[in-house]
């Protein structure tokens, strides 16, 4: 990494989240100077284990405070954006998707707008968006483009998509903001504690705290990246961005493993680590009595990137050393 994020003034909206708290815990490595939005504080995230609230300024409030968000761009000269909150949950926008709305929807134009109103030092704003903003494609159309239309059918799929258009307009040539939108296969990692997810539900259960409860016939495929990559890959948006403004604002960056997986296959490992044969055997069985649809998964076909427009000299470079890797396990 250069030397170009030392004393640089970041703000991160969901820094109390999974892949905010990591981004911060590295950004302050490098030297950064970070102030996080949290709606409340909580002592049960990545960014409290491993200490990185101590060494970070906190802001409370809600994501949708114009006022708030505004005096924390200008009074605080913040250089970087990383626009990471968002409500995430598939499940939680079928049933309420007023809420996906205002927070997704509403929370983005209001931060753009903070930044349009104070935009003197903002150097680089990175939305972080999901390929469920593409809605559904048949398989022959795989893997995702970025210059696919967007055709979302659900809640949280449909407030992705118009954040993400939102995000692109500010762009224009009337508000010129520095904007690039990523859409990144599912991450897993350290200081992931949404256990409603894959990867740590599954090592829960092989750790015996919890029984496994299948969705499905475990024959569904995804595709994944490792957090430390992902952290990576969003430093490395942002410094080339903040370079190179004129030729990458308003791009999409793609990103995924090339080697999804079955669900079946995750389990294998995940329970074969912890030698915990016989709650994988039962899972299988359970597998075997579940009938219903199959959707297969959706992946992308490059690690890094693929750009579908311009090319700039300062764009990401690809990494020659990749840490994602199934499954990677560390103390936590």
């Amino acid at each position: 990494m250069s030397n170009y994020w030392n004393g640089k003034k970041i703000l991160i909206t969901g820094v109390n989240g999974f892949v905010g708290g990591n981004i911060a815990k590295k950004l302050v490595q490098l030297g950064a100077e970070v102030f996080g939005l949290v709606r409340t504080r909580t002592f049960n995230s990545f960014l409290c284990y491993e200490k990185v609230d101590k060494k970070i300024s906190q802001v409370e409030g809600e994501l949708c405070d114009l006022q708030l968000l505004s005096r924390i761009i200008s009074e605080e000269e913040i250089n970087i954006i990383f626009h990471l909150a968002a409500q995430v949950e598939v499940g939680v926008g079928l049933k309420n998707p007023y809420l996906t709305f205002e927070t997704n929807v509403r929370g983005t134009y209001t931060l753009m707008e903070a930044a349009r109103l104070f935009p003197t030092t903002v150097e680089a704003i990175i939305v972080a968006s999901s390929d469920k903003s593409y809605g559904e494609y048949s398989n022959d159309k795989m893997p995702y483009k970025e210059d696919y239309p967007l055709i979302p059918k659900y809640p949280y799929d449909t407030s992705k998509a118009c954040a993400d258009m939102i995000a692109q307009s500010y762009t224009s040539d009337v508000h010129q903001l520095p904007i690039i939108i990523t859409r990144f296969s599912n991450i897993y990692g350290p200081g992931q504690l949404n256990f409603s997810a894959l990867i740590p539900d599954s090592i829960r259960s092989a750790l015996g705290y919890s029984k496994f409860i299948p969705r499905g016939d475990g024959s569904m495929m995804r595709d994944f990246l490792y957090i430390e990559d992902v952290v990576d890959l969003y430093i490395q948006i942002a410094e080339s961005l903040s370079k190179d403004k004129k030729t990458l604002s308003g791009q999409i960056f793609n990103a995924g493993s090339n080697d999804p997986k079955t669900v079946k296959q995750i389990l294998e490992k995940v329970f074969a680590a912890t030698g915990n044969g016989g709650e994988y055997n039962r899972i299988l069985e359970h597998m075997k009595n579940i009938i219903f649809e199959i959707f297969r998964g959706k992946h992308f076909s490059d690690f890094f990137f693929r750009r579908s427009k311009k090319k700039s000299p300062n764009a990401p470079k690809t990494s020659k050393t990749r840490k994602t890797r199934f499954l990677r396990f560390r103390k936590f």
